[in-house]
């Protein structure tokens, strides 16, 4: 069957969420998202990261159980920052007829950052959820900017990127439609 859309959720895996600014209302936007991408049709591809203190089949690793991966889910692990690297990822939503991504989880900029750059590399569209994407809790210091502005610079930066012949979006949640895919 094929979708224009697809769903990725990345990286919200247990002990990223413990680390996380707005774990739960990230977790809870990314749920009703899921909800409404299933209610549609859309296809939804969790990714999973493995390495680096996040070992296959511990608790750490497994997925937050409000966004667990249903049976029939498209589950891409991944050991970088971008989930199209050494994966099946393309290939998967090549096969699914996916020509948009709606990108959302952990951390705003790493894995988002990276995966959604990447997908336009890749030749989709790239829809970021502007509330649906979090990062570590960490004081604004010089090494590092806050979560709140880590994650408002990133939704600007993407509102600015022009990659041709791409299409791209940062709407918050309540605006993503995929009744329209």
């Amino acid at each position: 069957m094929s979708h224009a859309s697809a769903l990725l959720v990345i990286d919200m895996q247990n002990a990223l969420a413990a680390i996380s600014y707005r774990a739960t209302e990230t977790v809870a936007v990314i749920a009703g998202l899921r909800e409404r991408a299933e209610a549609a049709g859309v296809p939804v591809v969790t990714i999973q990261h493995r390495g680096g203190g996040l070992e296959a089949d511990t608790e750490g690793w497994r997925i937050v159980p409000e966004l667990a991966p249903s049976a029939d889910e498209t589950v891409v692990h991944k050991t970088s920052a971008d989930s199209f690297l050494h994966t099946d990822l393309d290939k998967t939503l090549k096969a699914l007829g996916v020509t948009e991504v709606v990108v959302t989880g952990f951390a705003t900029e790493i894995c988002v950052d990276t995966t959604a750059r990447q997908a336009l590399s890749h030749q989709y569209d790239v829809v970021l959820v502007a509330d649906g994407h979090t990062t570590s809790e960490r004081p604004d210091t010089g090494d590092f900017a806050s979560p709140e502005r880590s994650i408002a610079h990133h939704n600007a930066i993407f509102r600015h990127i022009d990659f041709p012949g791409r299409r791209i979006r940062v709407v918050p949640a309540a605006e993503v439609d995929f009744a329209a895919a």
